[in-house]
């Protein structure tokens, strides 16, 4: 994704988000948490929900597009910089914080878990 307005327009295309603000910052929320944020330390990053068991492998996997300093090591969420090739992966991954939050009957309106 090259910039905040791509990161903006998947979350959207995801039921039920919005877009708010988190620390006085832009940020997509879902049931009122958020999803990704400008929060980021970089102008050239945002911040990502995943899991925890991810972050390690998406570190080790594309260190050019997935990152943390230490304020965010052991917190359910990474750094990702914007203009990398990796613009299916981090959709997928939107979507999958989408689905963290997501109710039972959201999840089965929604369909597989992405």
């Amino acid at each position: 994704m090259r910039d905040w307005a791509e990161v903006v327009a998947a979350g959207l295309a995801l039921p039920g988000v919005e877009q708010g603000s988190r620390y006085g910052r832009p940020a997509l929320l879902f049931r009122g948490r958020m999803l990704a944020a400008t929060t980021a330390p970089d102008p050239a990053s945002f911040v990502l929900h995943v899991a925890l068991p991810d972050k390690e492998v998406l570190i080790d996997t594309d260190p050019a597009t997935f990152w943390e300093t230490d304020h965010y090591r052991g917190w359910p969420a990474i750094l990702v910089r914007y203009g990398t090739a990796a613009t299916g992966r981090i959709a997928t991954l939107l979507a999958r914080a989408w689905w963290d939050r997501a109710t039972i009957a959201q999840r089965r309106a929604y369909g597989e878990r992405p």
